[in-house]
């Protein structure tokens, strides 16, 4: 097909001008001014107007397409030593994370270091208030819930952040004596069940802006404050971002006093969801494990547990951003199917 300003020119299939040889899958195009441009016709199709052909198009180029899951789920697991050395491995990694949202690395050493040289596979680490990397276990006088004993209900990390990282990585490197155990819920399949089960608790969610807050000494000071809808939706309708963390949540509820009840039962309806058996999965780390995970979609959180002296639970935990994750998996993509 030709571009719409030049239907009523000239436009042939077959021979090209100017001494190019000849390709029959090409389209030549002689314009008003007698200059000539010449398309390779696969790549005509492919940028075609169509709905079909667009969202082909959008789907190669973002992956937007999700496997949505329950506590029935199989966590993808790869090895950790074969995705920083072979691009397959790698590739089928970022492939599942996108997807599925959560992968499961097996065999990395234990000790501090190895998100790092995970991030570096991929292009580079987000820095955060926290620091490039963070230690996860107890810490006299705490800034943050995660740097306790005590259990921590499911949420995403740092909504208080206007643009809150995509993708997170946690490296066991100890863990407690008992307890500790891991627990993950699919926020897009759940905002899913939400919308079929409570119509307008989706609608409130999907509209309110709620109030979130972070402050303390890390890397820096910090004061921070943020504006966020619990579920982000785009034009389409499509779900694309949950942000909800009940620990940083603001006091602040800037909403007229007829909508606060509806806010409060329409976010209760969702953590309900979240929170019942059959949509969470478990699963207990181990030295040497790294879990990498979608913080934009995945809720995660852990059960309280008790660590000794000797055996102090240490987890190392890192951000990226979804850019970054995006980039690669598109280069390792072309490098190994010469795709895109």
């Amino acid at each position: 097909c030709c571009p719409a300003t030049a239907q009523k020119h000239h436009c042939s299939r077959g021979d090209l001008h100017g001494g190019m040889g000849q390709n029959t899958n090409n389209v030549s195009i002689v314009w008003p001014d007698q200059h000539m441009s010449v398309f390779d016709g696969d790549w005509l199709k492919k940028h075609c107007f169509s709905a079909a052909a667009r969202q082909a198009m959008q789907e190669e180029l973002f992956l937007n397409e999700r496997y949505y899951w329950d506590s029935k789920l199989r966590i993808p697991t790869a090895d950790y030593q074969e995705v920083l050395h072979d691009d397959k491995a790698a590739l089928a990694w970022l492939l599942a994370l996108r997807r599925v949202g959560i992968v499961y690395l097996k065999g990395a050493p234990a000790e501090e270091g190895q998100v790092a040289r995970l991030a570096d596979r991929i292009g580079y680490l987000r820095l955060t208030f926290y620091g490039h990397t963070w230690q996860v276990q107890d810490k006299a006088m705490a800034n943050n819930v995660a740097y306790t004993s005590g259990k921590l209900s499911l949420h995403t990390d740092y909504p208080a952040l206007h643009f809150a990282p995509g993708v997170q990585f946690l490296h066991c490197i100890n863990q407690a004596v008992n307890g500790g155990e891991s627990e993950v819920v699919d926020g897009f399949h759940m905002a899913e069940k939400l919308q079929r089960e409570d119509p307008e608790a989706f609608r409130t969610l999907t509209s309110v802006r709620v109030d979130f807050t972070d402050t303390g000494t890390d890397y820096c000071d910090f004061m921070l404050q943020s504006k966020k809808r619990i579920i982000d939706v785009d034009a389409e309708g499509r779900v694309v971002r949950i942000n909800y963390n009940n620990a940083t949540r603001d006091s602040v509820l800037d909403l007229p006093v007829h909508r606060v009840q509806p806010f409060y039962r329409a976010l209760k309806a969702y953590v309900n969801i979240m929170n019942r058996l059959e949509n969470v999965v478990t699963y207990k780390m181990e030295p040497g494990d790294i879990v990498t995970f979608d913080n934009w979609r995945l809720l995660h959180g852990r059960r309280s547990y008790i660590s000794r002296p000797d055996r102090l639970r240490h987890l190392e935990g890192a951000y990226l951003d979804w850019d970054e994750v995006m980039s690669r998996l598109r280069i390792l993509r072309k490098a190994v199917h010469g795709e895109l």
